[in-house]
């Protein structure tokens, strides 16, 4: 997603001499491969986007993961620069890399000066080491390395499996599901298993999505119809009910953390913007500067999606760090700032990836 959000925008200024690989042809962990890749291409300017992320399941299941993948490849890229003579490189962390208690909102500052989140700690600390690694290649040699912390993007190119996406595209797919079985709009629900599941991507095959199966793929995540006297299972193609189905959509936690989010074609012209402007040590936030509570964010989503059944939130599930507002004055400071607010970013994501399949 952020990736590609990059590349769009230096297209869009015309820039045409541009290098990159996809995950599949350029693995990153691969030392060897990483060098030939640099002494091949020769690249004079380095945006570093590349990362294993996800959401609170997937940190919190793939921990050894995401602490080794991360480092992997921040270390493989970030020291071919230096060897190749990169003149500037960009890394991208993450918000997550501020303690879990900061004061809000997050100043660059506040780096290490708290207790992380324990739930995504190994993707913190690999990304608090790719900013140290990056102060440390220009304090001993000299190199232009500047880090951005940006906040919870989305957009273009998101992550809709719901086994690790983030909060965002996760619930905008919770509510299109939730709205077609409300519907009774059965296509529309095999469409999106067969587009967005990780059991079709590995399979590669089309799965046969029997009753049985949407029943069990939806109650996982929490969508089940509601009945007089009892919530569960429901799914029954053979059955049309004579009016919308009544359907209950649960999320995780108590919908009280607050989250800030940006969409990602300005997050990329954040990046675009700082790497012909910005030189400095001490690494910046990007974001822009509002935040939003888990439970109105489900609302705004829920009235844009068109879901008219009820939501719950599951109390016995973690909500993860209270709040993470970024501070943005520094990235302020230097002249820019968001164009695309958080309901129109949304409908453009909703009408683009779930409306136009």
């Amino acid at each position: 997603m952020v990736g590609s959000a990059i590349w769009r925008n230096l297209e869009s200024k015309g820039y045409t001499n541009l290098i990159g690989r996809t995950s599949k042809e350029l693995n990153l962990l691969d030392q060897q491969a990483v060098r030939n890749f640099f002494a091949y291409e020769k690249p004079e300017y380095v945006f570093l986007a590349a990362a294993k992320v996800g959401g609170i399941v997937a940190n919190n299941t793939y921990r050894a993961q995401f602490i080794y993948e991360n480092l992997q490849i921040q270390n493989n890229i970030i020291h071919q620069s230096y060897l190749d003579s990169v003149k500037k490189l960009m890394f991208l962390g993450s918000s997550c890399i501020y303690p879990k208690h900061a004061p809000q909102p997050m100043k660059e500052e506040h780096l290490l000066t708290g207790l992380l989140e324990p739930t995504n700690e190994p993707y913190a600390i690999a990304k608090i080491a790719g900013i140290k690694m990056c102060e440390a290649y220009r304090d001993q040699y000299g190199c232009n390395f500047i880090s951005v912390m940006p906040t919870n993007l989305y957009g273009p190119n998101d992550n809709f499996d719901l086994k690790n996406s983030h909060v965002l595209p996760a619930m905008v797919r919770k509510m299109h599901l939730a709205k077609s079985l409300e519907n009774g709009d059965f296509d529309a629900i095999i469409e999106d298993l067969d587009n967005r599941t990780t059991e079709r991507k590995n399979e590669g095959t089309t799965i046969q999505w029997s009753d049985d199966k949407i029943n069990s793929y939806l109650e996982e995540n929490g969508i089940v119809e509601s009945f007089p006297h009892q919530v569960g299972k429901s799914v029954n193609r053979s059955v049309e009910p004579s009016s919308p189905r009544s359907v209950v959509l649960s999320l995780w936690g108590t919908g009280s953390p607050k989250r800030e989010f940006l969409y990602v074609e300005d997050m990329a012209e954040a990046c675009v913007h700082l790497m012909l402007h910005y030189n400095e040590k001490q690494f910046v936030n990007i974001g822009c500067g509002e935040d939003i509570s888990i439970k109105d964010l489900a609302l705004l989503v829920k009235k844009i999606v068109g879901f008219e059944g009820e939501l719950k939130f599951d109390t016995s599930k973690p909500d993860g760090t209270p709040r993470k507002l970024l501070d943005v004055s520094k990235l302020f400071a230097t002249g820019w700032r968001p164009k695309v607010g958080l309901e129109d970013g949304i409908e453009k994501v909703y009408k683009m990836k779930f409306q136009n399949d």
